[in-house]
């Protein structure tokens, strides 16, 4: 095999696997790893997967010329509460923004019995400086520079080793902002420093401040762990740079990454949605409902028209993060999710059993029953996973579905089986409605698209409790992360709240000095020309109104109103006559990076069943064939039932379905 080939790697860190892809793009080849994922080092696991891969593809790390990653460091930070000690320095007199917060709750939560969350950085580490500036950008009481050196002193008092500055209307007047950081730089060397106007230069204290303080928090250990890869990767022989998938679905670079790492915050389940448009827009298809169920969650999104939509509305756990990021849903459902019974019912999630000790069935130790046991006990697992290199112990399975749900119920097994799947598949249901019904579109106009390690078990039962007819499963649905990573794009977003008029002039000022910066990010990032791509946006509410929509740019404010508009009824079936306001305007900016591979099957005959397994359905037992997914041409149909199995997942095909295999490798599976 020659050795003078360039090829691309891409590696997705989960919760539970890590998975793993290495292209090469002028033979139109591809082969995938999937290997358990290392939590307390997730370079370890990236380097397992990493020779895993060059293994199977009988390549040295030499010939690896590009390196994407996706990570769930920031991610796990946050919802932990494990992030650097953090301080907050901001105006005099607003030291309890964040405390404050809002006056919602959390969609989910009991109103009578939801407890406000502790805030991540406590009153006592939040110190003022002696400074003010009005809405409009008027300076009304100049920065005064002893009380910055005192809250620099207060700061390594309290020994902290990352700080967040956010002052009040700083998007308007930046220069207070710039000089705080430069003096806090300059006075706690060692320490981490991040100010509002370089992760979020936009209106409302509360969600600004605590992206700054998020962002603040996970700085010192992104920039260890992005550091710790690098020499990693070099120590195998890699010299590319990494490039780290962020939550607006485009990637960036490691010293991006290091300025603003909270943007990585939805890193992996982004570049799932990116590789779900891809294999869509493959088979033809541009409207679809994305579900990416992996060990631990489930991440739902709606893509309308091939387009994949951003929101600054979007939250990571307890916490409002409104940076921009793919408009999705995530709830705690997956293959791990702990199956317990709780005052005579049964609930499902989220807590997982992870990576280790897993589920029962994988022999490390888990004993409560989950949704992964659940699918072994009633036949929709081979006995062996990740090309043979783990085995399930069904037996395993069987005892703690039957000792944790079966007998304390009152139910068979397989009736406590179907059960467990059943509560899973309502909890994923309702993501899908929210993400569909509830922002006006009809979930039967769209095709399901499952994907993860959990996902195709999934698929049809979802499909058929949405009436939706037609499913569409990845050629690697366990990995597709890993190749949406190769299917992104180098991406940024520069945004600016309006301080002054909202007239063309206006408008046209900020733009243009949104474009400037989008065209320095552009030449830190090594874009060529002729690979930029800017597109304006405007966030935009009636007068009064509490939230913005983010439309195209259309030139004037009034296209902008008409487009808002149509939005607003698409969204909430009404509007109003009333005027607009122009709040916050941004510029999308895309490096485009050479496409990922696209092999093609070559058409054939009839596949041959591998095996056949022995599934309890409701309506009774069935045995239905195993198929080997890698034998499968393209034109292939068969009814269900059957099991698909491959490396890096397994697809269950209901009764009333049939698959078709399509040329560019998916499985098409419709309703009969």
């Amino acid at each position: 095999m020659p050795r003078d080939r360039s090829l691309a790697l891409a590696v997705d860190i989960g919760g539970t696997f890590t998975d793993v892809t290495l292209q090469e793009p002028g033979a139109d080849r591809a082969w995938h790893a999937k290997t358990p994922s290392t939590p307390a080092d997730p370079s370890v696991g990236f380097v397992n997967g990493l020779r895993l891969v060059l293994d199977a593809a009988g390549a040295s790390a030499a010939e690896v010329t590009g390196v994407l990653h996706g990570t769930t460091v920031a991610t796990n930070l946050i919802l932990e509460n494990k992030g650097a000690r953090t301080a907050l320095v901001t105006t005099a007199g607003f030291r309890h923004v964040l405390e404050i917060g809002r006056a919602d709750i959390p969609r989910a939560a009991n109103l009578y019995s939801w407890i406000k969350p502790r805030r991540p950085v406590p009153p006592a580490r939040i110190f003022e400086v002696e400074e003010r500036v009005a809405a409009g950008g008027e300076v009304l009481v100049p920065l005064d520079e002893a009380s910055v050196l005192a809250a620099a002193e207060a700061c390594r008092a309290a020994e902290v080793e990352a700080v967040a500055i956010c002052l009040l209307h700083c998007f308007a007047h930046p220069e207070h902002e710039r000089r705080v950081a430069e003096m806090l730089r300059e006075a706690l060397p060692g320490v981490a420093v991040t100010a509002s106007i370089e992760v979020l230069p936009v209106v409302r204290e509360y969600e600004r401040s605590l992206a700054t303080v998020l962002n603040a928090t996970v700085m010192p250990a992104v920039s260890t762990y992005v550091t710790r890869l690098a020499d990693r990767l070099r120590s195998e022989g890699i010299e590319a740079p990494p490039l780290i998938m962020q939550s607006n679905g485009g990637v960036a670079g490691v010293e991006a990454i290091r300025r603003a790492p909270a943007v990585t915050a939805l890193s992996g389940p982004a570049a799932g949605v990116v590789g779900a448009r891809e294999v869509a827009a493959a088979a033809g298809i541009k409207d679809l409902i994305t579900v990416d169920i992996g060990g631990t969650s489930a991440d739902i999104c709606l893509i309308a028209g091939g387009r994949i939509a951003l929101t600054q509305a979007g939250r990571v756990g307890e916490w409002p993060l409104p940076l921009p990021m793919v408009n999705m849903v995530t709830i705690g459902a997956g293959g791990g999710s702990i199956a317990r019974v709780r005052d005579g019912a049964l609930a499902v999630g989220p807590d997982s059993a992870g990576a280790r000790p897993g589920p029962a069935c994988y022999g490390h130790g888990g004993s409560e029953p989950t949704v992964t046991d659940a699918h072994l006990a009633l036949g929709h697992l081979p006995p062996s996973i990740l090309g043979g290199r783990m085995n399930l112990d069904r037996d395993r399975a069987i005892a703690v579905v039957q000792g944790g749900v079966a007998t304390p119920l009152g139910l068979s097994l397989a009736e406590a089986a179907r059960g467990i799947l059943a509560i899973a598949d309502s909890a994923m249901v309702g993501a899908i409605r929210v993400v569909s019904v509830e922002r006006g579109h009809d979930p039967r106009d769209f095709t399901l698209v499952p994907f993860g390690g959990a996902g195709p078990l999934h698929g049809c039962a979802l499909a058929e409790m949405l009436g939706i007819g037609s499913v569409l499963v990845p050629p690697a649905p366990g990995v597709l992360c890993a190749e949406g990573l190769l299917a992104a794009d180098r991406k940024s977003e520069f945004g600016r709240t309006l301080a002054g008029p909202d007239d063309e002039a206006g408008t046209e000022a900020v733009f243009t000095v949104l474009e400037g910066m989008a065209a320095d990010w552009f030449t830190q990032e090594g874009v060529r020309a002729e690979d930029r791509r800017t597109r304006r946006v405007a966030l935009i509410r009636y007068e009064g109104q509490g939230s913005e929509l983010a439309v195209p740019w259309p030139g004037d404010k009034a296209g902008a109103a008409r487009d808002f508009a149509a939005a607003h009824q698409a969204l909430y079936g009404f509007t109003l006559d009333m005027p607009v306001k122009l709040v916050t305007l941004r510029v999308e900016a895309e490096g485009i990076l050479p496409p990922p591979v696209k092999p093609k099957l070559v058409a054939s005959g009839a596949a041959e069943p591998v095996g056949t397994s022995r599934i309890a359905f409701a309506d009774g037992e069935r045995e239905a064939p195993v198929f080997d997914r890698a034998a499968l041409a393209a034109g292939t149909r068969f009814p269900g039932p059957a099991i698909i199995q491959q490396l890096d997942a397994t697809t269950l095909v209901r009764p009333g379905w049939e698959v078709e295999v399509l040329e560019a490798g998916s499985l098409l599976l419709r309703r009969m």
